[in-house]
């Protein structure tokens, strides 16, 4: 291997047809005159060194050129922009990894250049320091390209329409960069494009089906961007053998024709979209795939059988989406199957005994869905850190680590006979006494109505069935104020038991304070809502009472489903202890809630036919469950964003004039400005700094300098992270450290401590920049929840953190 500098005798060598050192460790720069004195040079190749300084620009000199290869070192300054004008029979120009730079037009006029060079097949500008916007000129370059790559840049602009002028390209590789704007339909031209990367950009809009007129396209990556609309049929053209969709805002199901691409193999990624519909029985089709995700999207119904004819799949993702029923015992017919997770579903029934059965799964996920009964004690689930279960109620049995409850014992058959015995005889007996039963049955009810009685009416959830009063005075014992567990802007929450199902539940029964003003809209705003809104993450509406209370006024109540977790507020700020628990919320918890919250948001912001803003979104609004699944609730404020408001029945009601609480409610409502998703998005900011500072917006030190958004801003811009995180969640780490030292010396603890900073400073940042002060400069829900799961999954990994 070569070491040193270019001997600059080299450059006197006239004749020299090729000059090609690569490969080496070479240093030093070229010199000025690197071209001037080599008339008959075609081919320079230097790459894979470590030379540096600029590239001389009597390269323009040596007319000859056909090959510059000068890629993978250290290079900067700026293209010269006589390249192309004079080096006519130039068809490779490879430059990647070294720190070129291009800051405005006046810097990628050699694109202009490079125009003249009409046997231009290569052009490799990846990985450099390119700024401005991609010059239009690029689609006027030689027909004969075949490869661009300008990825790993900070290019902005638009891909031009005009680059299905292009025709035989047969890569192109523009990811990481900064474009916006739509993939344009001119790209269905480009016949012979094999390698489509446009992932980690910010592209929007639909994709456009003319990507299916690319019949020999194998490889596509459109991930990470802001596409929308839904997924075009016509993919099912093109002979794929990866498909990368994830990370967008793409709607509507997976085309049945997309998982009939039979060369599909290496991966078919559609995960953190917002797909819906139920996953077609087409995916049994792929059998040459290794990778399937659909994760984080609204998936429903069951998983199909034909997925076992997967036989060659190793990763099988579907957690966070809809999916219900049982878990196909064609699963088990997937021998490679390395990793499977389904958590986060609504699956039910019993574990099947086939999971145990696989002998080369490595991980298996099936926390947080409704599965019931013994869970079972072979092959996998003999390995606690090798699967998750929990989240699953209904769960018994199992190694000890898991911790569950014993499995009842079967009933024996001499109880089987006497049950049977007994449903004979009451069966015999049930016409003769049923007089005696209707005769106690009216005793009863005149007893129980003379008194306050036992339980209420039976509720109806999916019915929404109206009860009375007197139903939920019973309920609330009075109303009294041992039930009464909150206060809000509209009235007061009590908890209640009541009756369904025959079984006790118990309830959360919310009175409006009619004399308050703008009460009676809050009612109807949260009926309304939560009549159409239907999500894990929002409060379950049971039922509601519009009646006439003992004084002869109106009364109104709606009734949810309790969550005995409290609110967000309560957990924050709290002293743990004062919340029955000695470790407050963990990081992990924090994470969880925080995607839960913002998932909501997104289907909230996604809601057809008319987006919901919620108006309203605080820590005190956000309810957790047994699970610490949090729960957005109090839609009292809450609109259809296409419902103006001059449309409002009251315009001047203190209802319709509201726009949230002091600290929480965006910028541009205190001008006066109408709701829009954006208004959520800063309130959903705010609120995700206070999750991780455990300072409230409206602290008196936080609002003497000038707000929560720009005190998380100055202590990240100061590198201060550490200083700003909530105390208790610190402590809660250094508990988590501890137990883990304990238990398996991992990773020392302060570089765990670093990490777990870093991940923090990475979730500020979402915060920060959903609580912009100008409302188009703030993200939209689902990038902050894409980013947020992003931070989730690093973290999970690198620390090695279970989660649902």
């Amino acid at each position: 291997m070569l070491e040193g500098s270019i001997p600059p005798s080299v450059f006197n060598l006239s004749s020299l047809p090729h000059l090609v050192v690569q490969f080496n460790n070479l240093t030093g720069t070229l010199p000025p005159y690197a071209s001037d004195r080599l008339p008959c040079l075609k081919v320079l190749s230097v790459d894979s060194n470590q030379l540096h300084g600029a590239i001389p620009v009597s390269l323009c000199n040596s007319t000859k050129l056909e090959v510059i290869q000068m890629m993978e070192n250290s290079f900067s300054g700026v293209i010269p922009d006589c390249l192309g004008a004079h080096l006519q029979n130039l068809w490779k120009l490879t430059l990647d990894d070294n720190q070129l730079e291009a800051n405005s037009d006046s810097d990628w006029r050699f694109v202009d250049g490079l125009t003249n060079c009409s046997n231009l097949v290569v052009i490799g500008l990846a990985g450099n320091k390119l700024r401005g916007l991609l010059p239009g000129s690029i689609v006027n370059l030689s027909t004969s390209m075949e490869f661009l790559g300008i990825y790993n840049n900070m290019v902005h602009g638009q891909i031009p329409q005009g680059i299905g002028n292009l025709v035989n390209l047969d890569s192109i590789y523009m990811h990481l960069n900064n474009l916006t704007g739509t993939i344009p339909d001119s790209i269905g031209k480009l016949k012979k494009l094999s390698n489509l990367y446009l992932y980690g950009n910010n592209l929007s809009g639909q994709i456009p089906a003319t990507i299916g007129n690319l019949t020999i396209v194998s490889r596509l990556s459109l991930n990470e961007n802001m596409l929308t609309g839904s997924i075009p049929s016509s993919l099912g053209n093109c002979p794929l053998e990866t498909l990368e969709l994830q990370n967008n805002c793409l709607t509507g199901p997976i085309p049945k024709q997309v998982l009939q691409i039979s060369t599909l193999s290496t991966s078919a990624n559609f995960q953190r979209n917002m797909l819906t519909g139920s996953l077609p029985s087409e995916v049994g089709d792929l059998k040459n795939l290794q990778t399937l995700d659909v994760s984080g999207n609204r998936l429903t119904g069951e998983i199909p059988a034909s997925l076992g004819n997967c036989q060659i799949l190793q990763y099988c993702i579907m957690k966070r989406n809809f999916l219900q029923g049982e878990i196909p015992s064609s699963i088990g017919q997937l021998r490679g199957l390395l990793v499977l997770d389904l958590s986060g579903n609504n699956l039910s029934a019993r574990i099947p005994d086939l999971l145990s059965n696989m002998k080369g799964i490595e991980r298996l996920d099936i926390s947080f869905n409704n599965f019931k009964g013994e869970v079972p004690k072979r092959g996998i689930f003999l390995n606690a850190s090798a699967f998750s279960v929990e989240g699953n109620t209904g769960l018994c049995g199992g190694i000890p680590e898991l911790k569950l409850p014993p499995c009842s014992n079967p009933t024996n058959s001499t109880n089987k006979q006497l049950h049977k015995l007994a449903m004979t005889i009451f069966i015999a007996f049930g016409i003769l006494g049923i007089t005696l039963l209707l005769a106690l049955f009216v005793f009863f009810h005149k007893i129980r109505n003379s008194r306050k009685g036992e339980h209420a009416l039976p509720l109806i959830s999916d019915q929404h069935v109206r009860i009375s009063y007197a139903n939920l005075v019973t309920a609330t014992n009075g109303f009294s104020s041992e039930n009464l567990v909150g206060v809000g802007s509209f009235g007061s929450v009590y908890k209640g038991t009541m009756m369904s199902n025959d079984q006790e539940v118990v309830v959360a029964v919310k009175v409006l304070n009619l004399q308050q003003r703008g009460a009676s809209q809050s009612f109807g705003a949260e009926c309304e809502t939560l009549r159409c809104a239907r999500l894990r993450n929002l409060v379950k509406i049971l039922t509601v009472c519009s009646s006439i209370d003992s004084s002869g006024l109106d009364f109104k109540a709606i009734i949810f489903d309790f969550l005995p977790n409290g609110n967000l507020d309560q957990l924050l700020h709290q002293h743990p202890s004062e919340h029955g628990n000695q470790t407050g919320v963990d990081l992990v918890q924090r994470i969880n809630i925080a995607i839960d919250v913002a998932s909501a948001l997104e289907y909230l912001h996604q809601y057809r036919p008319a987006p919901i803003v919620h108006c309203d979104l605080k820590p005190s609004n956000i309810l957790l469950d047994n699970d610490m699944v949090a729960h957005v609730g109090d839609f009292g404020l809450a609109r259809f964003v296409d419902h103006d408001q001059n449309s409002l029945p009251d315009i001047s009601s203190g209802w319709a004039t509201r726009r949230g609480t002091i600290g929480y409610a965006a910028l541009e409502y205190g001008l006066g400005n109408e709701v829009s998703i954006y208004g959520d998005t800063y309130s959903f900011g705010v609120l995700l700094l206070e999750i991780f500072t455990g300072k409230r917006p409206t602290d008196a030190d936080i609002v003497q300098d000038l707000g929560l958004h720009r005190y998380v801003q100055i202590t990240l811009r100061d590198h201060q992270v550490a200083s700003v995180i909530d105390e208790q969640l610190l402590l809660s780490v250094q508990d988590g450290e501890n137990k883990g030292r304990a238990s398996n010396g991992s990773s020392s603890s302060s570089t765990r401590e670093v990490m777990i900073v870093a991940y923090i400073a990475s979730i500020l940042h979402i915060g920060i920049r959903c609580s912009e002060e100008v409302p188009t400069d703030r993200l939209l829900i689902c990038d902050a929840l894409r980013e947020l799961q992003g931070v989730d999954d690093k973290y999970r990994v690198h620390l090695r953190i279970g989660g649902r």
